[in-house]
């Protein structure tokens, strides 16, 4: 599986631990985000990686800025993304399982990084569990499409 990874300047040593730790799990990397440390503008990042998840160039998209709101923001204006804030475990599972998210993104200046590897783990580990939770998100497109 393929993870494409993007952040701004607040989140670039945040990344950078998450990038080897998505690699020691076995999953290939690509690094969207920046890697300098002055100051840029998150939705340039939070839109590379929504339209890599869309365009299939990578599976799933991590998403870090100083909160996560801002860059999934951005990522949530691309048609076809899920994008959810997550600061802590619980919600990131259920945001798969449920929503079929397919980026996920959180706060370096929220959470610390050993809980960033919990909720990713979560959320990645969780499957979609369709059903009842597809016609909620077909409602989701539609609403999608109608303001397009």
């Amino acid at each position: 599986m393929k993870i494409g990874i993007g952040n701004d300047h607040s989140a670039v040593d945040m990344k950078n631990e998450i990038v080897k730790f998505l690699q020691d799990l076995g999953y290939e990397v690509v690094n969207y985000g920046t890697d300098s440390t002055e100051s840029c503008h998150y939705p340039v990042y939070g839109e590379k990686v929504a339209r890599a998840v869309v365009s299939k160039e990578v599976d799933l998209g991590i998403l870090i800025c100083g909160t996560g709101v801002g860059i999934s923001l951005a990522a949530n204006k691309v048609k076809g993304v899920r994008a959810v804030v997550c600061s802590e475990p619980y919600t990131a599972r259920l945001s798969k399982q449920h929503n079929n998210t397919n980026i996920l993104a959180f706060g370096a200046r929220v959470i610390g990084i050993e809980l960033a590897k919990m909720i990713i783990e979560e959320w990645l580990n969780a499957e979609f569990e369709g059903g009842r939770h597809q016609e909620r998100i077909d409602m989701i497109t539609a609403i999608e499409e109608r303001e397009r």
